[in-house]
């Protein structure tokens, strides 16, 4: 399979040294180009972080030697790549400056950051709830002038504990929020040996996160109008965010209020049939039951249930009716498993439904083409075919058959395709870096890419 040449933006700082451990050695992934502040550039990798390696495994041989560029430079380093990953240290407005500049390069980004959350045409997908976002980006590419370059970005990591379990509720027409979360220090990208303050401690302020936990479901459950992404008016959520001395997983205590308040079993029974695209396709890293509910009254618990269906469930539990509000309930996700960036996703292809387009082959886990399709496979990630190939299907083009999740669309080959559409939309054109970006965080963002981009929400909540 061929691989592709990426780039680090931000490459000297933590989120930077945690992309280049994991693109180490990678089957698809070729990093060819490191970039970081005009202080380090010019500078050997090596030099240029000196002792501040923070990664619990050495530095990759492969970088020491690389020649640290300026992320300013911004044609020279996307001449040399076909996207780049960014997490750089700077203040928003400069983020988003960077981060388009690069995107009118025709270089596609994948940000860590939060500066472009709320740009209206930048989407921000949780594919189990709004996977219909991604046709904004050609609205951003008309803003931006560009044919292949556009940003994307991850949502923040404590919204997968809750949101997921608000989410097959809001046909009840819920009106009012309010969540506590309890968040792990990994999310601050610590361990208890680098953060000895929180032992015995509870810290109740995480800096910029609670506007985030009120206003980031708001932008995954809204719509698009024309050339942006309009964010829902409803529910109102206010939230309160402590850190807690607990390695893995965020917890959240959640109350809600209803327009038309449903009954405890109602509740139960729409947690219980909620399923996304992933579990849809049935693909082999999806979570068989996406949001599971603990009768006990002492759990979910985060040391019990965090790696649930290998960290990729949502735990739920003490459900109960409330003095105040309609109910409350507790739930729990790994926020560097189930939590992970950029959105980052399951491995194992879950399907990005997308009107009859996508791709077939190299990034669908379960295509229905046959024969000639064997899995090359990375980690769970079952590949039929390299997707570089012609398919068995006679399409010509990569990107005119199948679909984000594997199943084909192709009718005029296999019309029982299982979301089979009128018509065959090449989504990002024919750029294969572009596809694997969105083609298998599975059901969440970069679905492709949940086992390469899982650990990102470890580092840092940006």
């Amino acid at each position: 399979m061929k691989q592709y040449n990426v780039g680090v933006i931000g490459a000297t700082g933590m989120v930077g040294q945690r992309f280049i451990t994991l693109l180490e050695n990678h089957p698809w992934f070729n990093l060819v180009a490191l970039a970081a502040s005009t202080r380090s550039a010019g500078k050997t990798y090596e030099e240029a972080v000196g002792s501040r390696w923070l990664m619990k495994t050495p530095m990759p041989e492969s970088v020491k030697k690389m020649v640290v560029l300026d992320a300013a430079n911004v044609e020279e380093v996307a001449a040399k790549v076909d996207f780049v990953f960014c997490a750089v240290n700077m203040k928003k407005d400069e983020i988003k400056a960077l981060e388009e500049a690069y995107a009118k390069a025709e270089c596609p980004v994948v940000s860590n950051n939060s500066a472009h959350r709320f740009t209206p045409d930048v989407p921000m997908v949780v594919p189990e709830i709004n996977a219909d976002h991604i046709d904004i980006i050609p609205a951003q590419r008309k803003r931006l002038g560009t044919k292949r370059g556009f940003v994307a970005v991850k949502s923040n990591c404590s919204l997968q504990s809750y949101v997921p379990a608000l989410h097959p509720l809001r046909k009840y027409g819920i009106s009012d929020v309010l969540v506590c979360t309890y968040q792990a220090i990994s999310g601050a990208g610590k361990t208890f040996e680098t953060f000895p303050d929180i032992l015995d401690n509870v810290i109740p302020y995480i800096g910029g996160e609670e506007e985030k936990s009120e206003q980031e479901p708001l932008k995954l459950w809204g719509h698009i109008d024309g050339d942006k992404i309009v964010p829902a008016t409803a529910p109102s959520i206010t939230a309160q965010c402590l850190r807690v001395p607990v390695s893995d997983g965020h917890m959240g205590a959640v109350f809600v209020r209803f327009e038309n308040k449903p009954s405890k079993e109602e509740i139960l029974q729409a947690w219980k049939e909620f399923h996304g695209p992933a579990q849809d396709l049935e693909l082999p890293s999806a979570p068989k039951q996406f949001l599971h509910y603990f009768e006990e009254a002492d759990r979910p618990q985060t040391k019990l249930d965090r790696m649930l269906e290998g960290g990729m469930a949502v735990s739920i539990g003490r459900l109960r009716p409330d003095t105040q509000y309609d109910y409350k309930f507790v739930c729990l996700s790994h926020n560097t498993l189930r939590g992970a960036a950029g959105g980052a996703a399951r491995g194992g292809g879950r399907g990005l439904r997308r009107r009859g387009g996508g791709l077939c082959g190299g990034l669908a886990a379960e295509c229905v083409h046959q024969p000639g399709f064997e899995p090359l496979g990375y980690g769970d990630v079952a590949l039929r075919g390299d997707g570089l190939q012609r398919p068995a299907c006679g399409a010509e083009r990569l990107g005119t058959c199948g679909a984000f999740g594997g199943v084909c669309l192709h009718p005029a080959a296999h019309g029982s395709g299982k979301f089979a559409g009128e018509q065959l939309v090449q989504l990002f054109e024919e750029e294969a870096a572009v596809h694997i970006l969105f083609g298998l965080h599975g059901v969440r963002f970069l679905q492709v890419l949940h086992q390469f981009l899982q650990p990102f929400d470890a580092v840092v909540e940006p």
